[in-house]
């Protein structure tokens, strides 16, 4: 009977004492607070800061890698994407292209050169390539 009686609660109460666990820092919290108004409120402005922060916009304030690095990647992934085993999988060259894509426009924010890759595909996207290039060597960029 007792073990029945276990199996039966068991399952039953775990939960619950889960929760309570996990919960009991936030109870802390609110009795911390409730006794320090002013921090209370600074709590409050910092959890609207960051509830209304833009994550595209923070990573877009993150340091850019120094343009030396670019530059290296660039020339690499050029290479790659001339020749070599690219040529034999589209997937492949699919992948060098997206990352020689993403450092061109590394660069051009280094730089300070307009650019307009993300939005496009296709030849229009090939296109811009070719005028971002042209953009970043007139800029002292070596690409190849």
């Amino acid at each position: 009977m007792a073990v029945l009686t276990v199996a039966l609660v068991l399952p039953l109460t775990v939960p619950y004492a889960v929760a309570v666990a996990l919960r009991r820092d936030e109870f802390r919290r609110r009795r911390a607070l409730a006794e320090c108004p002013a921090q209370a409120r600074a709590l409050a402005r910092l959890d609207g800061t960051i509830r209304d922060a833009d994550p595209a916009e923070l990573l877009a304030r993150l340091a850019l890698p120094p343009i030396e690095w670019l530059a290296r990647d660039l020339r690499r992934l050029d290479r790659q994407r001339q020749g070599g085993l690219t040529l034999e999988s589209e997937r492949w060259l699919a992948a060098v292209m997206r990352a020689y894509d993403e450092r061109l426009c590394l660069a051009c924010e280094c730089l300070g050169v307009a650019e307009n890759l993300r939005p496009l595909d296709g030849l229009d996207r090939e296109i811009e390539r070719v005028r971002v290039e042209g953009a970043l060597e007139a800029a002292g960029l070596q690409l190849r």
